[in-house]
């Protein structure tokens, strides 16, 4: 049952009880909000000196009929860093339990787990950066509490083999989390209708990505309703502000646009991943499912280096677990990767 997989003082906590969390509407007395209004502007009719609805009703149901899975399973948090932190602390006693991580990966499971005081166990991905499930059973332990996957995987763009991370799911009896923040550049399907299946499933999502919006720092999570209340039961009162709720409400408005961006950005993918496999010193380009590709090349950190001093930023990612000499660049705008390709030529003459 997932419920002893739980913090007892988790399950023991009584939540803290705001005042939106009773009454929405009415003559509202109960906040010591300011009931003239506020100092600024409200172009949208926000009633932005009220606080928001701390349940989430209106993006959850609009997201809910985006997905197709139910209202009662959908969490939105501060960016999909948030849901990462939330987690941990329900699942996790510090100092005491584990979580599982597949490198190379998204960096923040780490120093989520650090921050909480929370063993990191690591188990490489193999060489074509899949899950080597034998190792990670014989790496996981009774401690163990949390696997975070991603997949599409941060920085190598791959999916994970869906067969390996269902098997994981069933066989593991703690969490499995899968951090899917780059699935809509990806043709393959989500994990999102598997969470009905396996209670011990969490999907993660963002809007920072596909939809464009990685400035208003919005994640949300599908999994079982049980998971879903803790994560509402722990998380800040009003965690979600009515800028970001509007915003995701005009997101869901303009799936199209959404559509148009991923099918823009994978064209130019196409077009870039061409381009690199041309240059004759790259010695690898990655496939990806994401908005980036990952390459190998001799000297990247110098490469890096020398493309940041002509004002084009990408990442070295040489520093982390099997990826020796790579660079991870985004898919930027056909001008910018233009740019990006010409400069990087002219770097290597």
């Amino acid at each position: 049952m997932i419920e002893k997989l739980v913090r007892k003082n988790i399950l023991e906590l009584k939540p803290y009880t705001s005042a939106r969390d009773s009454f929405l509407e009415g003559i509202l007395l109960d906040a010591n909000e300011n009931s003239l209004g506020s100092v600024i502007r409200d172009e949208w009719d926000l009633k932005l000196n009220r606080y928001p609805d701390p349940a989430q009703n209106e993006i959850r149901e609009k997201l809910s009929k985006y997905l197709g899975v139910q209202k009662e399973k959908l969490f939105f948090g501060v960016g999909s860093d948030e849901i990462i932190d939330l987690l941990i602390r329900i699942f996790c006693n510090p100092g005491k339990d584990s979580v599982l991580i597949t490198e190379p990966t998204y960096g923040m499971y780490k120093v989520a787990c650090d921050v909480n005081d929370i063993k990191v166990l690591s188990v490489p991905l193999n060489r074509r950066f899949q899950l080597d499930i034998t190792k990670i059973f014989e790496i996981i332990n009774r401690t163990t509490k949390i696997i975070f996957l991603c997949s599409p995987n941060n920085p190598t763009g791959n999916l994970l083999k869906k067969k390996d991370v269902i098997k994981l799911v069933k066989s593991f009896k703690g969490i499995v989390v899968i951090d899917e923040a780059y699935i809509d550049f990806s043709e393959k399907k989500s994990f999102v209708n598997d969470v009905a299946n396996y209670k011990n499933l969490i999907v993660m999502r963002t809007f920072s990505e596909a939809w464009g919006l990685a400035g208003i720092r919005s994640g949300f999570s599908i999994a079982d309703e049980f998971i879903t209340n803790l994560l509402f039961k722990i998380t800040a009162p009003y965690n979600l502000n009515k800028f970001t709720s509007n915003a995701i409400l005009n997101a869901l408005s303009n799936i199209k646009k959404k559509d148009s961006f991923v099918r823009k950005l994978n064209l130019e993918k196409e077009k870039l991943t061409e381009q690199l496999k041309n240059i004759k010193q790259i010695q690898k380009v990655f496939p990806s499912d994401a908005n980036f590709i990952l390459f190998r090349i001799k000297k990247a950190t110098e490469i890096y280096n020398e493309l940041a001093t002509k004002g084009i930023i990408i990442r070295d990612r040489s520093n982390q677990v099997g990826l020796d000499n790579c660079l991870r660049v985004s898919i930027g705008t056909p001008k910018e990767n233009r740019i990006f390709i010409k400069t990087l030529k002219e770097i290597l003459k």
